[in-house]
């Protein structure tokens, strides 16, 4: 699930080394709002048998003590959430730690060190694997410990399925059930959603609506700002492979690549290759210094009209998720950075 972070990370070195110098202009809003946060996300800790979904002790170890001695703000996703939704403005390099699914690890391993520092976090669970009482997952007195010591309880459905492949009626009922059992265990409804293995439909993402959700997550990298779709925000996905500090410091000091009109709407593809297109915020210049890249294909053609940057793939994506990562220099050695997904099937 993280094969396109290798070789997109390698482009972006190279572009930043050769592409991009001191002396090229790069955009300069010195009035930009403070409306944005970088969420990281994990999902097991110390489980050496799963190294795509696990980091390393000592890699989550490094990840924590980078953030203390870095200029950064850990805040509740929650939080974060709820004041850009009031039009409220957070500190710059803002972050926020997302957990998915209750495992055994988290309780064990990430918590007590994330108690250590004092840092918040989100857990998204899927609720059938907590009641069916599944190996190396946490229970309900567990999670009801996390809940009491302020961790934030956020929904990832009944039984973690691939919800665009459902029908409307099964994925209603994959949030309404859940949504019982979190009520009935935690005394509460889950105010925060992560679509399971980051994928969803515009069907879903109604659904996920019109249950009551305020905010819902992928698995897209990016940065997330007050006039995102509130519905389909971006997180940066840690694991052993794609775990190192350089990584970690290149999401945590990222900024919003503000972009809107995206086409297409919905990730889930009628097409393939996608007519992939956005348009970027006039305050975000020159924008010729866009660049976008696939796991798939390297770095992509980008043709500029206007404010508007038209993407095309040379072939059909193969793979069934399949992501695309656009970047523009910010000041100071930092980048802007927008991520889609796309479903093939």
């Amino acid at each position: 699930m993280f094969n396109h972070y290798l070789l997109f990370v390698f482009l972006l070195i190279c572009f930043i080394s050769v592409g991009f110098n001191a002396t090229s202009p790069i955009q300069a809003n010195a009035a930009e709002k403070n409306d944005y946060a970088t969420v990281i996300m994990y999902h097991r800790f110390g489980e050496s048998r799963y190294p795509s979904t696990n980091v390393t002790i000592e890699q989550f170890e490094s990840h924590l003590e980078f953030i203390r001695q870095g200029n950064y703000t850990v805040m509740p996703l929650i939080k974060i959430i709820e004041t850009l939704k009031s039009g409220g403005e957070i500190n710059d390099k803002t972050v926020a730690i997302t957990i998915d699914d209750a495992y055994l690890s988290v309780y064990k391993e990430a918590w007590p060190r994330l108690q250590e520092y004092g840092y918040p976090f989100t857990i998204f669970i899927a609720t059938d694997p907590v009641d069916n009482n599944l190996k190396n997952y946490m229970d309900w007195d567990q999670i009801r410990e996390l809940q009491e010591g302020g961790v934030t309880i956020g929904s990832q459905t009944k039984s973690h399925p691939h919800m665009h492949r459902l029908s409307p009626i099964r994925i209603e009922q994959e949030i309404a059930i859940s949504n019982k059992r979190f009520l009935e265990e935690t005394g509460q409804y889950p105010m925060l959603f992560a679509y399971p293995y980051g994928e969803y439909s515009l069907d879903v993402v109604k659904a996920v609506k019109d249950a009551g959700f305020i905010a819902a997550f992928g698995q897209n990298s990016g940065v997330l700002y007050a006039d995102d779709n509130l519905f389909e925000l971006p997180r940066f996905a840690f694991n052993e492979t794609y775990g190192s500090i350089d990584r970690l410091k290149l999401a945590l000091d990222a900024k919003p690549l503000r972009v809107r009109d995206i086409i297409p709407q919905d990730m889930v593809l009628k097409n393939n290759p996608p007519s992939f297109g956005f348009t970027v915020d006039r305050s975000l210049t020159p924008i010729k210094q866009l660049r976008c890249f696939s796991g798939e294909f390297g770095k992509l053609n980008v043709e500029i009209l206007g404010p508007r940057a038209e993407i095309r793939l040379p072939g059909s994506l193969k793979r069934p998720r399949s992501r695309i990562n656009c970047t523009m220099p910010a000041e100071n050695g930092r980048w802007r950075w927008f991520g889609r997904q796309f479903l093939t099937n």
